[in-house]
């Protein structure tokens, strides 16, 4: 039968877990929140036709009104009254052009919003993923140190774990991506100036720690 000192103890981690859980969703509604209320009126307006063009109705109504036209005029021209548009129905091709046009203009000013939209996540995702991969670097440079410090460890050199402190630059994913003819040069001052930053960064993190072991002959 558990304690209830020890059922207090283990209450909070689960609240402050609920807690950032709760957080992280606030600040994902909001950042929609504020993207939607950017969005102007005509804008709303042109994504609920957006919407409207984008279901299967659309493709339907667009058959049936091309047949009722073609059909009006093909019946007008067998009773021998005056076609509002004989074949080959210049003015059915007129109106299916220029509303091929509007759609195609409805579309691409949706898609720019959402291209934008995506923009603004792809660059957020970037930068959480520096800063996760910032940490980890940071948590295996802390680990190494402890295993160099604790005595009854034996120490040694471990070459993958060396190069995981190194944590990456944002100078460095900027390099690699830049497709112009200074990125080599870029990537090599970048990696010079972080491999400067970690070792200044080692000498003076690193704390002696004082401790006493047994020896033996």
């Amino acid at each position: 039968m558990s304690n209830p000192s020890e059922d207090s103890l283990r209450l909070p981690p689960i609240e402050s877990e609920r807690d950032q859980i709760s957080q992280n969703i606030e600040a994902i509604l909001q950042f929609y929140s504020r993207e939607d209320q950017k969005i102007s009126h005509s804008q709303r307006i042109l994504e609920r036709i957006s919407l409207f063009i984008g279901q299967p109705i659309f493709v339907g109504a667009i058959l049936i009104f091309v047949a009722l036209w073609t059909i009006s005029n093909i019946v007008l021209h067998q009773l021998g009254l005056p076609e509002f548009d004989p074949p080959p129905f210049f003015w059915l091709q007129g109106i299916i052009g220029l509303s091929a046009l509007l759609i195609m203009t409805v579309v691409l000013t949706k898609q720019n919003r959402m291209a934008r939209l995506e923009e603004q996540r792809a660059h957020l995702d970037l930068k959480v993923t520096l800063l996760t991969e910032q940490k980890a670097a940071k948590l295996i440079d802390l680990l190494e140190e402890l295993r160099r410090d604790l005595p009854n460890v034996k120490n040694r050199h471990d070459p993958e774990a060396t190069a995981l402190q190194q944590s990456m630059s944002p100078d460095l994913v900027l390099a690699a991506l830049d497709e112009g003819g200074n990125s080599e040069e870029r990537l090599k001052q970048s990696t010079e100036t972080q491999e400067g930053a970690n070792s200044s960064q080692k000498t003076d993190d690193r704390v002696p720690v004082v401790t006493s072991s047994p020896n033996f002959p």
